[in-house]
């Protein structure tokens, strides 16, 4: 599905159960080179490298570049060094549970919801606009999201923030038409990895997808069928697709309520 050999940057790695971590699995499956990016070497040291599930063989073929998206410099300096590319993935965001998340949506802390902006939604600006050189005969940018057409308990300025990044999509896919590059996100249902294990009442959003897909939603296998989604956006079958958001989440978000009895699934598709 994608030109075989070209490179794509995964940025947001941070360990093996990352959703960075599925979608460089299927690129490399689909014949495209991974270059993962991760915010530190503290970070990868912590979470990475300390995962002896991760073969030897495996790990040492890996490559890695260091940015933290919130410093445009280090942003800069990733595209000036990875030469040619064919498409970027940022799967980035960050929130402060304590401050931009749980039970009550006010806060005084600011600083923290800015900062969670800026990380989860103006990065993706600051990437466009350094990976744009490097997309060599037009290319690819897909982000990640989370459905932002409902508010969710507990999720508060996340939620604010993905509403925010798919406006931003709209916004980099109208500047970039001209460039040939293509700039749409894909909104996937609840996915258990390391970092969505920090947000609040996690696992009570999980048991409600569970409730009210029409298709059968596992948080950790569909991992693969939302990067599927990404590989999709990346190739060159979806050439003519910008500005969208693709969402993959079993179908919760078009349902007006529970599913009744009769209608739950009664086995998972392979």
């Amino acid at each position: 599905m994608l030109e075989p050999g070209k490179r794509y940057v995964v940025m947001g790695l941070l360990d093996r159960h990352s959703l960075a971590w599925s979608i460089g699995h299927a690129i490399s499956e689909a014949g495209g080179r991974v270059v993962y990016t991760i915010q530190s070497e503290v970070l990868k040291k912590r979470y990475l490298d300390s995962d002896r599930a991760i073969a030897d063989s495996e790990r040492a073929a890996l490559e890695f570049r260091y940015c933290d998206v919130s410093v445009e410099d280090e942003v800069k300096a990733l595209f000036a060094e990875v030469g040619p590319i064919a498409g970027v993935v940022h799967s980035v965001a960050y929130a402060n549970p304590k401050t931009c998340l749980g039970e009550e949506f006010h806060t005084d802390a600011v600083q923290d919801v800015l900062r969670s902006y800026h990380v989860s939604s103006v990065s993706l600006a600051t990437v466009a606009r350094h990976a744009v050189p490097r997309l060599v005969n037009g290319g690819s940018i897909v982000t990640l999201t989370f459905d932002s057409s409902h508010a969710y308990p507990l999720y508060n300025w996340m939620g604010v923030h993905k509403a925010a990044l798919e406006a931003l999509v709209r916004a980099l896919a109208r500047r970039h038409g001209r460039d040939g590059i293509t700039v749409n996100a894909v909104s996937s249902g609840p996915l258990a990895t390391t970092a969505s294990s920090k947000i609040p009442g996690f696992d009570r959003l999980i048991r409600w997808w569970k409730e009210t897909s029409p298709l059968p939603w596992d948080p950790v296998t569909d991992r693969s069928a939302v990067a599927d989604a990404v590989v999709f956006l990346l190739s060159r079958k979806a050439r003519r697709i910008t500005g969208q958001v693709l969402t993959v989440d079993g179908g919760a978000s078009i349902m007006g309520c529970d599913l009744l009895e009769s209608e739950r699934p009664v086995h998972h598709p392979a």
